[in-house]
């Protein structure tokens, strides 16, 4: 946590000093997720707002982000290529934290869910059982997660997935429950 914070301090330093923070990889596209106009979308862990927006641009009516660092939406807030995370009528940022959040969500609301957590020593919750049954509930009848997980290699250099996440996913009732490579996690889908 400590070389977290330190890691989101140098960028502000480096936001200060002038040079904007540039983005990194995000989740999320239209395919992977199916992203139609008027989706309602659930965006589990905000970050810096860069797949908020993408299903945004997406076409998405809707997008209720989850962040529980303020500190993470404050980088956010001072980060050029986040602005339209602030500006866009079209989302709306719940502080908090997302296992707490999420049970107080409609059912079958949402048409897709992008879940980027942090790792799983970090919030070890965000990858449980539990937490991917409430994702399930409140994704409507043919919805789709897409779960940024990284790649996963062994120390010998060969691909390893990681398989209690997609037992777990597949306990929790989703379908069609594959790693893909592009996404650098899973997609899977509610029946």
């Amino acid at each position: 946590m400590v070389a977290e914070k330190q890691m989101r301090m140098k960028s502000l330093e480096t936001r200060k000093r002038g040079k904007a923070v540039k983005p990194g990889s995000h989740i999320v596209t239209s395919s992977w997720c199916h992203i139609r106009k008027k989706s309602v979308v659930l965006d589990i862990c905000t970050g810096l707002g860069y797949s908020a927006i993408a299903a945004m641009r997406a076409g998405a009516a809707q997008i209720i982000s989850l962040e529980r660092e303020q500190d993470v939406l404050d980088l956010a807030r001072v980060n050029p290529m986040s602005a339209e995370l602030f500006s866009s009528p079209n989302i709306r940022i719940i502080v908090g934290d997302a296992s707490d959040t999420i049970e107080r969500l409609g059912d079958g609301v949402f048409s897709a869910c992008l879940h980027d957590p942090p790792r799983m020593a970090h919030a070890g919750e965000l990858y449980g059982l539990r937490f991917f049954q409430q994702i399930h509930r409140v994704l409507k009848d043919g919805g789709r997660l897409v779960m940024y997980t990284g790649t996963h290699r062994s120390r010998s250099g060969i691909k390893s997935m990681p398989k209690g996440v997609k037992d777990r996913l597949l306990a929790a009732g989703f379908i069609e429950v594959k790693f893909v490579d592009a996404c650098q996690g899973f997609v899977a889908s509610k029946l």
